[in-house]
């Protein structure tokens, strides 16, 4: 199979070609499995890992940095030195379904349990939010207080019933600090907020109990502290994603150090015991060395326990950060609505597309600031990158890892309708007004590019129709378009997916009016007649002027498996290649992935280069999982093809909630275990053109054996598929490309 990404931003015909060649080891053609193909990758795309090729820095930091930059407030908190300071770790455990039905949480406090500690330690325990504790005797109805005894390590109650509020409720985590402060007073306080992390829109938390669905914004993190009147040696977030700017802002008030990570956590968490053992050897340990250690000892743990899952861990100095970051944030973000303004939209799209992003398969627009500053690339970003580098004391990655400096930030792209949430929310924490104004724009311009072109593409049109219609270059209609939009707050446009009145105040107030943006997206608009094949020597083509192929960012194969009543869309891969004359190459072998020689749904999210070397593909196949603990629960299991050859592995299982439950992102689990129940989840499509969603394909499938959960190239025989590719543009419309059926 053929693999590769080909996108403009700048670059017209194909800047970069890397020609990587690997063999699929899967079997041979006659039983089904093995292709023995040669892969090209083409370079470029979306470097931030939505269906791209990644390249760049492992961003690791070998020492800490010790400096400080001038002007820097001093420390709130006062190290006494000569093992004389007293610490109270404050641990805020909302366990939820990590703790439920996999223990997560459990295991954690287990860790805790086993470290030497000092009398001059103490570690207060709040537990909550979850339905079900894997450890005896701590209640699933009520809030409990625990004491970890630095004596015979035993977990201790303090507090029998604190009541049954949301764990997400600012004032459930006021009171849980004030009691620690209060009852174990200390010279160095500390915080970690444990469970679910959404990041710079949702924040933290999810309580599966409580609170439907809602989690703790980071204004709500800021009255809870403000209210707490504590101040900490470090906050951190043993919870996914929570390493942003947004964050660290809110926080400068009330702590000196924030230690997060900036990608989906391992379900591992945190290892608790070394780090707590050479603290209480210690007590006046330096914060950046805490901070060392913790985040040493978790990536080592994931690397042992869940390899070839994503990991990131800093610790950052918001003494520094809050006097340095600001301003530069502020000038870089008026350099970028500058560069809007003068028709350079498709640069900063091109800048954002290959960012690092996290999440990719939650679409949540988080991504690494140093990274979309230096893709930028104008002085302002330069100085913005500069300065979070210094602040970040630490940084560590697993090595698969690329482009991850250790602060993130929310910058839509995926997902517009979250913009209004985050302005609220930047209103309400202080944030940068230049930034905000900047967001606004870019995703006005974004969603307007959408809104011109119709709305979202349909694979319906592939499939029973012919193919996309072609996009107006028209200003005055296009104005129109987006006056009617916005006269109708929305509605009455089923396309464009998930913006109504609720979440469409950004376009009203963008900074650029109507008729700028129009005539813009005139003069910048992908033309859909391109995307009809040209058949020639037996292979299908697409053959676009330059100026076209700067529009795309993505392209990706689509397989449609026909089973008599309609068709089971298999998925998407980046499968394809390009020929002399620089024209795409369809990719029509009739195959797809294969689990335990089973044909699965596929969606490729990565492939990550060193150089010419590919070190790993990554993607996801959507299931539901049944075992003693859940009955159905959607998941995506998250699949790496190791040095981008077959046979791939599971390397974990991540939930992917569908109802409403919660915006936040759990951590993803280790693995699969023995006696799982897997049914595997494709969309399906009628003859009637009727869309069906969670159609279950194939047969059910138990796990015997985790740690051989074997990932191939497989052949699909007796089948008629159709192909179709989807292109997803600057402004991340998709368009499909007429079917081309094959026989196997």
């Amino acid at each position: 199979m053929s693999r590769g990404v080909k996108a403009g931003g700048g670059g017209g015909v194909l800047a970069i070609i890397i020609a990587v060649i690997f063999m699929f080891m899967s079997g041979g053609d006659d039983d089904g499995g093995g292709s023995g193909g040669i892969t090209g990758l083409i370079g470029g795309g979306s470097s931030g890992g939505g269906g791209g090729v990644v390249s760049g820095e492992t961003t690791n930091t070998s020492t800490i940095d010790t400096s400080v930059a001038s002007g820097s407030r001093n420390k709130r908190t006062v190290i006494k030195g000569n093992g004389n300071d007293i610490v109270t770790l404050m641990v805020y455990i909302c366990g939820t379904d990590l703790e439920s039905e996999a223990g997560m949480a459990s295991n954690d406090i287990v860790e805790m349990t086993k470290a030497k500690l000092s009398d001059k330690v103490n570690i207060i325990i709040c537990t909550g939010g979850a339905k079900k504790w894997q450890i005896q005797g701590i209640s699933n109805s009520v809030h409990q207080f625990y004491k970890v005894d630095s004596s015979s390590g035993q977990l201790v109650r303090l507090e029998d019933n604190r009541g049954s509020k949301p764990m997400t409720d600012p004032a459930t985590l006021t009171d849980f600090i004030k009691y620690c402060a209060q009852n174990y007073p200390a010279n160095r306080n500390e915080l970690i907020l444990w469970d679910h992390g959404g990041g710079s829109v949702t924040g933290f938390g999810y309580d599966e109990k409580n609170g439907n669905g809602d989690s703790m914004t980071l204004a709500g993190i800021n009255t809870a502290l403000k209210n707490a009147g504590v101040t900490f040696d470090f906050i951190g977030f043993d919870a996914c994603l929570m390493a942003t700017a947004e964050t660290a802002l809110v926080l400068d008030n009330y702590a000196d150090y924030l230690i997060a990570s900036e990608e989906t956590e391992p379900g591992i968490g945190w290892y608790y015991t070394n780090w707590l053992t050479k603290l209480s050897s210690n007590t006046s340990m330096a914060t950046t060395e805490i901070g060392k250690n913790i985040i040493d000892d978790f990536v080592a743990a994931c690397d042992r326990e869940c390899n070839g899952q994503k990991t990131t861990l800093s610790i950052t100095d918001l003494a520094e950060f809050s006097n340095t970051v600001p301003s530069k944030l502020s000038a870089f973000a008026r350099s970028v609505s500058d560069l809007l303004g003068k028709e350079e939209y498709e640069k900063v799209s091109d800048a954002r597309s290959k960012a690092r992003e996290f999440a990719t398969s939650s679409k949540i627009d988080q991504v690494d600031l140093v990274n979309l500053a230096n893709n930028i690339g104008t002085s302002e970003a330069k100085a913005l990158s500069s300065a979070i580098q210094g602040a970040v004391k630490y940084n560590k990655t697993s090595s698969n890892m690329r482009n991850a400096y250790g602060i993130s930030i929310y910058f839509p792209y995926k997902k517009a309708k979250q913009v209004d949430a985050a302005c609220r929310t930047y209103n309400q924490i202080g944030m940068d007004a230049e930034y905000t104004k900047c967001i606004k724009t870019f995703a006005s311009l974004e969603t307007s590019g959408v809104i011109s072109s119709g709305g979202s593409g349909s694979i319906l049109d592939s499939l029973f129709g012919e193919g996309e219609e072609s996009s107006s270059g028209d200003s005055g209609m296009i104005e129109d378009l987006l006056s009617i939009f916005m006269r109708n707050g929305g509605s009455g446009s089923n396309k464009v997916r998930g913006l109504d009145e609720n979440n469409i105040e950004f376009l009203k107030d963008s900074g650029m009016s109507t008729s700028q943006i129009s005539s813009y997206i005139a003069q910048h608009h992908f033309d859909t007649k391109y995307l009809n094949w040209v058949e020639e020597d037996g292979k299908y083509l697409i053959d676009m002027p330059d100026k076209q192929w700067d529009m795309i960012h993505l392209a990706d194969k689509n397989v449609l498996l026909d089973d008599g009543e309609g068709y089971i869309d298999l998925g998407l891969d980046n499968l394809l290649d390009y020929d002399e004359k620089d024209r795409m190459v369809a990719n029509t072998e009739v195959r797809w992935i294969a689990l335990n020689n089973q044909v699965v749904p596929y969606y490729h999210t990565e492939t990550l280069m060193d150089g010419d070397d590919v070190i790993a593909i990554y993607g996801y196949i959507p299931a539901l999982l049944t075992n003693s603990e859940v009955e159905k629960e959607r998941v995506q299991l998250l699949v790496e093809f190791p040095d981008g050859t077959a046979p791939g592995r599971v390397v974990g299982v991540l939930r992917d909630y569908q109802n409403g439950e919660t915006e936040a992102i759990a951590k993803s689990e280790t693995g699969l275990a023995t006696g799982d129940k897997l049914d595997f989840v494709c969309d399906y499509y009628s003859y009637e053109g009727e869309y069906l969603d969670s159609y279950m394909f194939g047969d059910p499938m138990t796990v015997t054996d985790p740690a051989n959960m074997i990932l191939t190239d497989w052949k699909i025989t007796d089948a008629t598929v159709k192909i179709t590719y989807v292109f997803t543009d600057m402004y991340q419309q998709e368009y499909w490309t007429p079917a081309i059926m094959k026989k196997s």
